[in-house]
């Protein structure tokens, strides 16, 4: 923004003359702000590249990726390659943890973040949105480094019947890169639980350097869509059938890992210039 559109962003938000829909999602924010900051990481430390986007549908869609990073990065990067190479917003699904906390859930709300509930994935899919799911939760994210890549449990598939309910195709997203920015060699559990998170990471640089140690390593990144698993194409009653649902989690996970596991080939060195 030049300082003119600035200060009309300004005068407009101080004014409360903006748009949140149902869900807290503030459009005008996230596009102006929350991306612009995220974008010099996204682009020159990053430096993300994007596969297969042709495969992303014109209306609808779940798209399923893989958690990992210690802190989730993996999230905001996905946020800023659907918005700036495909020209969408994507309905991120959250745990609770994040909705919780006093400013990072107020803020999660305002990009268009929500609950990871079966409700609110089954309202946004309805209703054509885009929406995100990282099926490992926690166990992706804050998984040891000598487990790097190595996709844990997708839970119970919940993310499958919510796919199958609204009628909308799973794209299968596998990202490269977030493994390294902060690598965790270990764990600080007991301070962990006084804090209230699933985990307090040790990492080659935290907590020995202080908040030089929060900063990421520029890792090279590599995000690839997939093709459209059909989800869209099962009568919406198998939402209920339990092995269903469990076949198809268990194809969308395989196929994420497949995908991982030569994307890492293609990308080579995690760090070079």
């Amino acid at each position: 923004m030049n300082a003119e559109e600035a200060l009309t962003f300004a005068a407009r938000r101080l004014s409360g003359r903006y748009e949140v829909d149902e869900f807290g999602y503030d459009a005008e924010l996230t596009d102006k702000v929350v991306l612009e900051l995220l974008r010099p990481l996204y682009r020159h430390w990053f430096r993300v590249e994007t596969v297969g986007l042709h495969h992303l549908p014109p209306d609808g869609a779940l798209v399923v990726a893989n958690h990992s990073g210690t802190v989730p990065v993996d999230a905001l990067m996905l946020q800023v390659a659907l918005h700036d190479e495909a020209g969408r917003a994507i309905r991120l699904l959250g745990a609770d943890l994040v909705h919780r906390l006093p400013v990072l859930g107020h803020l999660s709300r305002k990009t268009g973040h929500t609950l990871a509930c079966k409700e609110d994935a089954d309202r946004l899919l309805r209703k054509g949105e885009l929406v995100g799911v990282f099926p490992e939760g926690f166990k992706g994210i804050g998984k040891p480094w000598d487990q790097r890549y190595r996709l844990q449990r997708f839970g119970r598939g919940g993310f499958v019947a919510s796919a199958i309910r609204a009628g909308v195709p799973i794209v299968p997203c596998s990202i490269v890169g977030a493994e390294e920015i902060y690598p965790k060699l270990g764990d600080l559990p007991v301070l962990a639980r006084l804090l209230g998170l699933p985990y307090l990471p040790i990492t080659p640089l935290f907590p020995w350097f202080g908040p030089l140690g929060l900063v990421p390593l520029p890792s090279k990144w590599l995000i690839e869509f997939g093709e459209p698993i059909r989800a869209d194409e099962i009568d919406p009653e198998e939402a209920d059938d339990p092995m269903v649902v469990f076949e198809l989690t268990d194809q969308v996970r395989e196929t994420i890992q497949r995908s991982l596991n030569a994307l890492r080939l293609r990308r080579g060195p995690a760090f070079f210039l």
